[in-house]
């Protein structure tokens, strides 16, 4: 079995315990939430598996809650009804910090019985594992250095494109760590089925799951694209015809409640320009290698279609741009204009500061890519916006390193938090 890998969810666990009675972690099933979890617990229950458990809640809560600290409930919303429990205990507890730990890979729908948490919940989003996590990436050059403005030079990237290829169809879960690119396909497989078959169903009934492939398969032809919720509709379409957007927003919110989606929302900056400013979020899955899975491709077909594996890369970065910028409680939004103007990562910090990102896969880019950039940043009003924190075009090959015009390179192999 392999051994768990530290993840950057660790600290910023220990830090979330350290501020609340009880810290709820989210994620996609798969992503590691309770492996990173039970290295901080101390009493473990799985209330998927624990019937004994699941009936204490009501009858005997004193089975569960008079245990040693901290305590872990996973799959917590399995049985909503803890949630009530562990806020009436942190509230008995005085104060105490860190005392529980939930963890849950789907968020249960809205129930009015449920007190919303605050003051009592910490909430840590993860995430499957970035490519430093993974170890595929150097770690030379780190995020947080680079919006501090500090240059990072690094060594040249220790990844090719099709290397790159492969971690886009493997991904970046755990069970997968060692597998080659014909077992993670077939894992993928089986993920897949079973959020078609069991876990989308739980949110929409009963459906015909060619359709629910269908919409997978258009999420996956438009990762990186911002298409509007009829598009999706009208790509989807099989032989009865058009998907109803009814259908769509469904099956998008089950998606949502799985944590499987992970869009950028639009940034809207002050802008010089009166140009208007597109609102619809960028689509991506939480990690790339679903998006590759619903349709069904290899490396080696992202390979012969150049196109899709830039678009597909881009999903591979923003997914490692996303883990590395949370910590910092940055959040990684996207910039479009109806002029077709765009800049494909915006990571935001509380503070106000903010850096601009281009992903390119090719060498080629990297000239225009800068100048898209500086343009870009020239247009951003800075008497009523954040302060520049850094400009980045974020590479597949390459060496890491500023250039004379400012703007950072730094090839994805070598990023870190």
């Amino acid at each position: 079995m392999t051994s768990y890998r530290p993840r950057v969810a660790d600290d910023e666990l220990a830090t979330l315990r350290a501020a609340v009675g009880a810290v709820l972690i989210e994620g996609p099933k798969a992503c590691g939430k309770t492996e990173t979890a039970r290295r901080q617990a101390q009493t473990v229950f799985e209330l998927d598996l624990d019937a004994t458990a699941r009936a204490s809640i009501e009858l005997n809560p004193d089975f569960l809650f008079d245990r040693p600290v901290p305590i872990l409930f996973d799959e917590w919303q399995v049985a909503p009804e803890l949630w009530n429990r562990v806020r009436r205990a942190v509230d008995a507890a005085a104060g105490e910090r860190g005392r529980f730990l939930l963890t849950g890979s789907a968020t249960p729908r809205d129930d009015v019985t449920r007190h919303s948490g605050a003051g009592r919940f910490g909430v840590l989003r993860m995430r499957p594992m970035s490519l430093f996590e993974s170890g595929h990436s150097t770690g030379d050059v780190s995020l947080a250095a680079l919006l501090d403005g500090k240059p990072q030079p690094g060594s040249a990237s220790t990844l090719t494109v099709p290397d790159l290829m492969a971690r886009v169809v493997i991904g970046g879960w755990p069970d997968l760590l060692e597998a080659d690119e014909v077992d993670a396909r077939r894992w993928l497989d089986g993920y897949l089925k079973q959020i078609i078959e069991v876990d989308i169903p739980v949110f929409v009934g009963r459906r015909d799951p060619r359709t629910l492939r269908r919409v997978l398969a258009s999420l996956g032809r438009f990762v990186a694209h911002s298409p509007a919720t009829r598009a999706i509709a009208a790509d989807a379409a099989g032989e009865r015809g058009q998907v109803a957007p009814t259908t769509i927003y469904n099956h998008l919110d089950a998606l949502e409640r799985l944590q499987l989606l992970d869009n950028s929302e639009a940034w809207q900056p002050h802008m010089r320009s009166r140009t208007r400013l597109r609102t619809t979020p960028t689509r991506y899955f939480v990690d790339p290698s679903i998006g590759a899975a619903a349709l069904g491709v290899s490396s080696k077909d992202l390979l012969h279609d150049l196109e899709a594996a830039g678009f597909h890369f881009e999903a591979l970065a923003v997914r490692d741009l996303r883990v590395y910028a949370q910590p910092l409680g940055g959040r990684v939004d996207t910039w479009r204009d109806e002029l077709g103007n765009e800049v494909d990562a915006v990571v935001t910090l509380p503070d106000g500061r903010w850096a601009a990102i281009e992903i390119k896969m090719s060498q080629r880019d990297v000239d225009r890519a800068a100048k898209q950039l500086l343009d870009f940043a020239s247009r951003v009003d800075a008497d009523k916006q954040g302060a520049q924190a850094a400009l980045i075009v974020v590479t597949a090959t390459g060496s890491a390193g500023r250039r004379p015009d400012g703007v950072h390179v730094v090839p994805i192999s070598a990023l870190a938090p």
